[in-house]
């Protein structure tokens, strides 16, 4: 029985973690977008070369990030998955609700 509950908390904590993650980079992504179009614009205006180097090092930071949460939220979704496929061999675990919300949250950020 100790063995359901220590499964139970771990999805729960992988939820939060992958959860966290999906959001952090959705939020890079965005944050690129926005950067590339502060970049264009300085280039387009015709704005003095420091703003230019200063929006292109921003540029380039939000892409680092965006590479980093990808990579972090693969590892989180690969260990979530496993526990997930764990979870489904134990029969006490059935429909857990810890079940449940990590096979959603596994579809929503695996897609």
């Amino acid at each position: 029985m100790a063995e359901v509950a220590a499964l139970r908390r771990q999805l729960k904590i992988k939820n939060g973690v992958c959860k966290r993650l999906w959001k952090e980079h959705k939020s890079y992504q965005t944050e690129e977008v926005q950067q590339r179009i502060k970049v264009d614009k300085f280039k387009a205006v015709g704005a003095e070369d420091w703003d230019i180097k200063n929006g292109t090092r921003m540029l380039e930071e939000s892409q680092k990030m965006v590479k980093d949460t990808a990579n972090r939220l693969g590892v989180a979704l690969q260990e979530l998955r496993e526990l997930i496929v764990t979870a489904e061999k134990i029969p006490d675990m059935g429909n857990s609700e810890e079940l449940v919300q990590a096979q959603a949250i596994f579809e929503e950020v695996s897609t």
